[in-house]
């Protein structure tokens, strides 16, 4: 396979996970005091959000590239 259909379709896959997620939450640990020996940390909950519409241009793009590389060949 050439690497234009193996990046276009890697963007499709892409751009229909990014339509199925609306966001992306993950935890980070953060060190509050650290005075010597004691250590307190807290966890904080933070949340990306992906506009629908980069999901919608990766499949363009994606779908483009496929198109392309098709045309090239014949």
């Amino acid at each position: 396979m050439r690497p234009l259909v193996i990046f276009g379709a890697l963007l499709i896959a892409i751009g229909i996970a990014g339509l199925a997620i609306d966001n992306i939450t993950f935890t980070e640990k953060r060190t509050v005091v650290d005075a010597g020996p004691l250590k307190v940390t807290a966890d904080q909950q933070r949340t990306i959000p992906l506009p629908s519409i980069v999901g919608v241009i990766a499949i363009v793009v994606g779908g483009g590239m496929l198109f392309f590389d098709r045309r090239a060949r014949s």
